[in-house]
């Protein structure tokens, strides 16, 4: 990836490195509405990717990988931000959806089903559904801690770990013992759900074919997942 002057070619490395930024993409667009177009945020991507060629200094010691991972994440946050990408009134339903669990877990003594939660939240299933797309925003919270061209150096120290995904970023920035417990006490299917994507790295599609349901239905309960573990985290 480097040329014989010890710099980084960038042609190369774009190539190299293009599968890291759609990664990130995904990861980012299973968690945000509709609305949000999975190129917009490779293209955000690829300009943290080329603003991490300008900035790297290898003589630091940290890889560049590792940094550029960094930068593109941020660039993707900073984009969103800009577009101001979820109104206020989905945040309020958001909170509202939480509330709404907390309380039925609390009568119930067990897990509420979607049409539970939406008969609470007085709202028909298909709009409890499409409700939940809109708030689909996973740990986006944690993952804007990881920080933009305002908040990180232009060169990482090795040293400093770099979460790999949202539940990785919550756990780093939470208490991981407490986030353990509120995931094993999800329902199975919801818990099976985020060790596919946030462990085994399969995509929507493929976690589908493994629970017998559609991508969009996927993305549902990833949400609904969410939601849960927020409810529980404030319980604890």
């Amino acid at each position: 990836m480097y040329t014989a002057q010890g710099k980084i070619d960038r042609s190369q490395a774009v190539e190299q490195y293009l599968p890291l930024v759609r990664r990130h993409a995904l990861s980012l667009q299973v968690r945000l509405p509709a609305s949000v177009e999975l190129d917009d945020l490779i293209q955000a991507g690829m300009v943290g990717l080329l603003d991490a060629f300008n900035r790297f200094d290898a003589s630091q010691g940290a890889s560049f990988a590792t940094y550029a991972s960094q930068r593109v994440k941020g660039t993707m946050i900073d984009e969103l931000r800009s577009r101001d990408w979820l109104p206020r009134s989905v945040r309020r339903a958001s909170r509202d959806v939480d509330r709404a669990i907390q309380r039925l877990e609390h009568q119930m003594g067990r897990h509420p089903s979607d049409r539970e939660i939406a008969e609470e939240l007085d709202m028909p299933i298909t709009e409890y559904h499409r409700l939940l797309h809109d708030v689909n925003n996973g740990f986006i919270e944690a993952f804007e801690e990881s920080g933009s061209d305002d908040t990180v150096a232009s060169v990482v120290s090795p040293d400093v770990a770099t979460p790999t995904n949202p539940l990785d970023a919550l756990m780093a920035f939470g208490d991981r013992e407490q986030l353990a417990e509120a995931i094993d006490e999800l329902p199975e299917r919801e818990k099976l759900l985020l060790g596919l994507y946030y462990q085994e790295d399969l995509n929507l599609k493929e976690i589908g074919a493994v629970l017998g349901v559609s991508e969009s239905r996927v993305c549902q309960l990833h949400s609904q997942a969410v939601a849960r573990l927020r409810a529980l985290l404030v319980e604890h």
